[in-house]
């Protein structure tokens, strides 16, 4: 990076060095919250790429790395850890700018859980079966086999812009632990958090462990699914690219974890708590201004309680706080871009054609100095039906969707009617009668009286088109290891045994 006097140039990060793009050109980076450019970062290309993943491929292929141990990279996953602890507040700071995240949410939510994402594997891969000993089978013969688990290689990581650190950390995570080598592309809207942290992890790694190339999803994202050397992907972003990537993939028959789109859908029961349902709601649709994927926002709500539960809402979301999210007061930051601001604004317009009531917000929010910035009041239309498009479709903002039933088997049709399954919930008083209905619910995560509950030794993931694979815990580990059976017989000499008597002929 450049002195602290000039516009930050953030370039790639390449066999443990800081390497300028290729083509010499730098994509601009603006803060959401005021317009302002605020950083340039690398525009790279395939070049970039490629050479970024023949160091990983050194790398992988090293004995730096290669022969570390299991206790070793133990130690290494609680340094890191530690280290994302002790620089939370300059990590924090650049994520916010960047993204317009709240300062609350990333310092007191999203450093804790990256820290404790790399303890928790730290402490997972010491019991994982990297090795497996089979007992031994007389039949057909008696040998001793040893299942081993290896890295899968050198993966290629692709993280979107909602948050960074976090979903950054989900992938690199397993990957380093279970022995991998990795190159990252970063989203070319957030990428300055992103790149600190990799500087920072880079400091206990062989160089070429871990590599960053930045630029867009056309040139670096495409040139890294499609890379002969590149053994897995990682994605985390839209469907629509969750599906072009895993068409690219097929060529080199790449392993593919992909964490696609959602469309949360929170089934409120009449006997549900109104004022507790009423501030979890929101919580579930309004963190990081809706802007996640497991977000919900759908609500389907009795018809008992949805006209007192609507008002409560009403008059809490408009107490929510939208302004700087660098202020520990505020409660709600700005949508990541103009365009996505614009995108949101457009499902607005269809979600009143269609026949939607806009009961508060849907109108941009003017902060005070921070007049550019791109902000949206909390909003919250009823009079919703499933099949309109604002109620099909993620629209990744600070906007739920409320949806009426009478018959609980109607409300878990409506939940399951979607191409999603990543996210879903049940508010009620009666837990015991949730786990059941939770059973029936489509989605790789469903919550019961709660949202966005995450536990790093829990995993997570989508069903349906919301992609396929596990984050998070030992499971995460699995997609990041391949199988390999290594046998050694007992009776060394190949005539004795009754096998061989099946086909010789000498």
């Amino acid at each position: 990076m450049n002195n602290a006097h000039e516009l930050p140039l953030y370039h790639h990060i390449i066999n443990g060095d800081i390497v300028k793009p290729n083509s010499g050109h730098y994509i601009d980076v603006h803060c959401p919250a005021t317009g302002n450019l605020i950083a340039k970062t690398a525009d790279g290309d395939a070049t970039d790429v490629d050479l970024a993943v023949n160091a990983a491929s050194r790398a992988l292929k090293s004995t730096e790395w290669l022969n570390i141990s299991v206790t070793a990279r133990s130690k290494l996953l609680y340094q890191i850890g530690n280290t994302v602890l002790a620089n939370a507040q300059e990590l924090s700071i650049l994520e916010v700018q960047a993204s317009g995240g709240t300062i609350k949410r990333v310092m007191g939510l999203d450093i804790l859980a990256i820290a404790d994402l790399f303890f928790t594997l730290a402490e997972s891969i010491k019991s994982y079966p990297f090795i497996e000993n089979l007992p031994p089978k007389i039949l057909p013969e008696q040998v001793h086999t040893m299942v081993v688990k290896e890295p899968v290689g050198v993966c290629g990581i692709i993280t979107a812009w909602n948050f960074p650190l976090l979903l950054l950390s989900w992938k690199i995570a397993p990957a380093l632990a279970a022995g991998n080598t990795v190159v990252v592309k970063a989203s070319e809207l957030t990428p300055t958090s992103t790149f600190r942290l990799i500087e920072l992890i880079n400091q206990f790694l062989p160089a070429g462990v871990l590599n960053l190339v930045s630029g867009t999803g056309i040139n670096v994202g495409d040139a890294l699914v499609k890379h002969p050397k590149v053994n897995k992907i990682s994605f985390t972003g839209s469907t629509q690219t969750g599906r072009n990537i895993q068409v690219a993939a097929a060529a080199t028959l790449k392993r593919v974890t992909l964490e696609l789109g959602g469309k949360g859908a929170a089934i409120v029961m009449p006997d549900a708590n109104i004022d507790l349902v009423a501030h979890g709601a929101l919580f579930g649709i309004m963190m990081n201004s809706g802007q996640a994927c497991e977000s919900a926002s759908r609500l389907i709500v009795h018809v008992d309680i949805h006209d007192e539960l609507i008002a409560k809402m009403k008059t809490l979301a408009e107490k929510i706080v939208v302004g700087n999210p660098l202020d520990p007061a505020t409660g709600m930051g700005p949508i990541v871009s103009e365009q996505q601001f614009n995108r949101i604004e457009a499902y607005l317009r269809s979600a009143q054609e269609q026949g939607a009531h806009i009961i508060t917000g849907g109108k941009r929010k003017i902060v005070a100095g921070f007049e550019n910035g791109y902000f949206l009041e909390p909003t919250i239309l009823s009079n919703c039906q499933n099949d309109m498009k604002h109620a099909c479709e993620e629209i990744f903002g600070p906007v739920v969707s409320i949806i009426k039933f009478t018959e609980l088997d109607e409300a878990i049709n409506i939940a399951n009617d979607s191409i999603y399954g990543l996210s879903a919930g049940i508010w009620t008083e009666d837990v015991v009668a949730a786990q059941a209905i939770a059973r029936q619910l489509e989605a790789g995560s469903v919550w019961i009286n709660d949202w966005h509950m995450m536990r790093t030794d829990a995993p997570f993931g989508g069903m349906k088109q919301s992609g396929y694979g596990r984050e998070m815990s030992h499971n995460s580990l699995n997609s990041y290891t391949e199988l390999k059976s290594i046998s050694t017989a007992f009776e060394r000499d190949p005539r004795k045994k009754s096998t061989y008597h099946l086909v010789h002929t000498f």
